[in-house]
């Protein structure tokens, strides 16, 4: 267990975020044994809300998106069944992957609960003036954005399912012709030389980047697939990423990490000209790159 904070300004902070929080626990009837006047406690009532916003989720995405135990996540789901709330199903990519999905009873009430919660919070905002609402909003959003900084993640074999999602995103957002495999996806999540880091807000993915090894030039490996949902963007993220990706790099003792890109994204050759990428020759060919970068790395 962690030691209690012993500056006074950090214990003074601490008890008015504690006060805050037993306010609006109270205030939203968070306290109750119900969930917004259904049979489901809070924390159901969540799960079903995440695989109705995410369908063919997975139990392991669950348990890392709302921090629940292992244990207790797999008695839930197993109640949800019994009730004929959800359904598992494997996947056609990998069989040993069970993918979660409501029934149409269990999107009836996921449906109803949505429903419930908008009217509530609605009813909350409207009694205070417009300017007090915005307020709040913005002074919540701000709050939230501060909370739910970005943990990165060097994936392994048990974030697979992540990897491939963000990887296929990507593919599609900016129409890679040259994909990768299923073999070169667990190299980058196994080779010592590799990596593939994800950055999750809230326990959801939301960006993705690779390092892979570049056999024919020295010292150096190649930056690949740099990618952050568009609802995450603007939050540093891609910085985030970046920085993981290089320090793996460092430990590598490699000397220069490469990049290509495309023409129609200058934004992301913006963020990499700024983190010290410059212009260099062709080194591979991917028939769609158009601007080649490389940055010497420095020992930090």
């Amino acid at each position: 267990m962690r030691a209690l904070p012993q500056d006074r300004t950090l214990q003074e902070q601490a008890k008015a975020l504690r006060r805050f929080n037993r306010f609006y626990t109270a205030r939203l009837g968070l306290l109750q044994e119900s969930h917004l006047d259904s049979n489901l406690s809070l924390s159901e009532a969540r799960i079903l809300y995440e695989i109705a916003q995410n369908p063919a989720t997975t139990a392991a995405a669950l348990r890392k998106t709302l921090a629940l135990d292992a244990g207790y996540m797999s008695r839930m789901l197993s109640s949800f069944e019994k009730r004929r709330l959800i359904q598992r199903k494997p996947s056609k990519q990998d069989a040993r992957e069970l993918l979660l999905k409501l029934t149409p009873a269990g999107k009836r009430i996921a449906t109803k609960l949505d429903s419930q919660s908008s009217r509530e919070m609605s009813l909350l905002l409207e009694s205070l003036p417009p300017q007090k609402r915005e307020t709040l909003v913005h002074a919540l959003t701000t709050a939230h954005e501060i909370l739910s900084a970005p943990t990165i993640v060097k994936a392994t074999t048990i974030e697979a399912a992540d990897a491939k999602l963000l990887l296929n995103e990507y593919y599609d957002a900016i129409n890679v012709i040259q994909r990768d495999t299923q073999k070169s996806i667990q190299s980058f999540l196994s080779d010592p030389a590799a990596g593939l880091w994800i950055a999750y807000v809230d326990g959801t993915p939301a960006g993705c980047v690779v390092l892979k090894p570049l056999p024919n030039i020295p010292s150096a490996s190649e930056c690949k697939r740099l990618y952050v949902r568009s609802e995450f963007r603007r939050r540093g993220i891609a910085e985030a990423l970046l920085d993981a990706m290089e320090a793996h790099a460092r430990k590598l003792s490699l000397t220069w990490v490469y990049l290509d890109s495309k023409d129609d994204l200058p934004v992301a050759i913006a963020l990499y000209k700024r983190r010290g990428y410059e212009p260099c020759a062709r080194y591979n060919d991917n028939p769609q790159a158009t601007i080649f970068l490389r940055k010497r790395l420095t020992r930090k």
